[in-house]
């Protein structure tokens, strides 16, 4: 059995274990409560800051002559640098916090590169996307062929091109066909060629369908005289010569004034006196040789 005084001095050391583990919970508690007021502040000032360099980056794009009129790239250079803070700043909570960062980091590598290796193909298009937003090898609005499909670029994003073609289908390319593939632009270029083959017979003046076209070409304020028009036989056909025509216009109007070229020259070789010239073939039988037409 304890005597008085030892039973004393041990009511008295429970009491003082008692009250240091109190004060420990208690510094332990107020540091925690610092630590998230001060990390809710971290997180407060990130996004505000993120908010702020976003709008200030897509500001700072539209004053650049290159990029002015491009809110697509204006709207991927923003986002980039905002969602960039935001995860400097989720970092530095971490850290306040009292989180291992170093450890997070490279657990969350070996994560990436095992959801990279699984999705690479889709990576691959989203790679492709940075750099044709980067690059621009195309615009939404212009006028491509992306891997033998042509249309106009309706949308442009991370993973996909989004066409609409001639007769109004949607065609979806993947970007890694975009960037990796022969891309062929009908809009980057001001300015298109228009050439024309046509048909002369030898009976007929070649010199005088020439005459005419040019003629022709030289009334039609819309073809454009730099680079100068031309011309001229190229060719020596079985029954005809070759005249081609190369003129050039805007590329707006491309596909109204070849038409109407068409059309036009047309009419012009025949009122020189001009006809087209058909293939023929010449067969023999029995000695006798005729002349049919072969259409």
């Amino acid at each position: 059995m304890l005597s008085p005084a030892t039973l004393e001095k041990t009511l008295e050391t429970d009491i003082d274990h008692r009250s240091v583990a109190l004060a420990k919970l208690s510094e332990a508690a107020g540091d925690l409560a610092i630590n998230l007021g001060i990390a809710l502040l971290v997180v407060i000032a990130t996004f505000w800051i993120a908010g702020l360099a976003q709008r200030a980056v897509a500001r700072a794009m539209s004053r650049l002559p290159h990029t002015r009129d491009d809110k697509t790239l204006q709207s991927f250079a923003a986002s980039l640098v905002r969602y960039g803070i935001i995860g400097v700043g989720l970092v530095a909570v971490l850290h306040r916090l009292g989180v291992e960062t170093s450890s997070l980091i490279a657990v969350l590598g070996a994560v990436s590169l095992a959801i990279g290796l699984a999705i690479q193909g889709a990576l691959s298009n989203v790679a492709a996307g940075v750099m044709i937003l980067l690059f621009r090898p195309y615009r939404v609005g212009d006028w491509v062929t992306i891997a033998g499909k042509t249309g106009c670029v309706k949308k442009l994003d991370l993973f996909n091109t989004e066409l609409v073609d001639v007769d109004g289908l949607k065609i979806v390319a993947p970007n890694a066909k975009g960037f990796g593939d022969v891309v062929v632009n009908y809009t980057d270029i001001p300015r298109r060629r228009i050439e024309l083959n046509f048909s002369v017979g030898y009976e007929d003046g070649v010199e005088d369908a020439i005459l005419a076209l040019q003629s022709l070409i030289a009334a039609d304020s819309r073809l454009l005289g730099d680079p100068a028009p031309w011309v001229n036989a190229t060719d020596l056909g079985p029954s005809s010569v070759t005249v081609t025509v190369r003129v050039w216009c805007e590329v707006d109007a491309y596909l109204i004034v070849r038409s109407d070229l068409i059309r036009s020259s047309l009419k012009a070789l025949a009122t020189a006196g001009v006809a087209h010239a058909y293939p023929v073939q010449l067969t023999k039988a029995a000695g006798i040789s005729t002349l049919g037409d072969a259409a």
